[in-house]
C-alpha cells in the first residue's frame, strides 16, 4: 500500500536541485532509509542516467516502495531492500556511487548515524564520492529557528532516542570515518542538505 509524505512533495524539488549539483553523471545512488518512497521515484524519473537502490528496515515502507515502483516507466529504479543504517556490517549492497538519506538522522537513534557512516566509508570510501544528507540540524553559532526547537521537543518526546542533532556532532563522526563536509545548502523549512566526502 502506498503511503504519502506531505513534506516530500514540498522539499523533493529543492533536494534534487542540490543533487544536480552533487551526484555523478552515473553509477549507482543508494538511499537509506527510502521511506514511504515517493522520493527515491521522483529523483529516478529526474535522473534517468543513474541506478536508484532504494532501502529501509521498516516491512511497510518496502511495501509502500514497491508499490511506487510498480507505477514507474523506467527501468533505472532497482527493488528496494531491507537495510538497518543502525547495522552496516550487515548491508548486502552490491556497490553505490552515492549515497542518500533524508530525514533520518533526526528520527532514529544515534547509532543510526554511526553505522550510516560506517557503512558509508566501505562503499565511497577513497573516491570522493558524496554522502547527501538532508534535514534540520541544530548548528554553532546559528539561531535556531523556533520551530525547529518545537520539533525537537516533539522528536523527544515521542522516542527519548529521537532528536535534532548537533551539526558539529555530524562532523565528527564523519571525520572519524575519513569524510570531510564539502557543502552546506540552506534549504526551505529551515532544513538543510549537507555533503560528505572522502577521498
Amino acid at each position: 500500500m502506498k503511503k504519502h509524505a506531505p513534506a516530500a512533495l514540498r522539499n523533493r524539488d529543492p533536494i534534487a536541485a542540490v543533487l544536480h549539483e552533487e551526484l555523478p553523471k552515473s553509477g549507482t545512488v543508494l538511499e537509506i532509509a527510502s521511506g514511504s518512497g515517493e522520493h527515491i521515484v521522483h529523483f529516478a524519473d529526474l535522473f534517468g542516467n543513474l541506478d536508484w537502490q532504494p532501502s529501509d528496515p521498516d516491512a511497510e515502507a518496502i511495501a509502500s516502495i514497491l508499490a511506487y515502483l510498480n507505477e514507474y516507466d523506467g527501468t533505472n529504479l532497482r527493488l528496494p531492500m531491507v537495510l538497518d543504517a543502525a547495522s552496516p556490517a550487515s548491508w548486502e549492497v552490491r556497490g553505490a556511487d552515492a549515497i542518500l538519506c533524508i530525514n533520518m538522522i533526526h528520527i532514529s537513534p544515534w547509532e543510526a548515524t554511526l553505522g550510516l557512516f560506517e557503512g558509508a566509508a566501505r562503499f565511497l570510501g577513497g573516491r570522493n564520492l558524496p554522502l547527501i544528507l538532508y534535514g534540520p540540524y541544530i548548528e554553532q553559532g546559528v539561531e535556531t529557528a523556533p520551530s525547529n526547537i518545537e520539533f525537537d521537543e516533539s522528536l523527544r518526546s515521542r522516542n527519548g532516542q529521537w532528536g535534532l542533532r548537533r551539526l558539529e556532532d555530524v562532523d565528527a563522526v564523519a571525520a572519524s570515518h575519513g569524510f570531510a563536509r564539502t557543502a552546506r545548502h540552506a534549504m526551505p523549512a529551515n532544513n538543510l542538505t549537507v555533503v560528505y566526502r572522502a577521498g
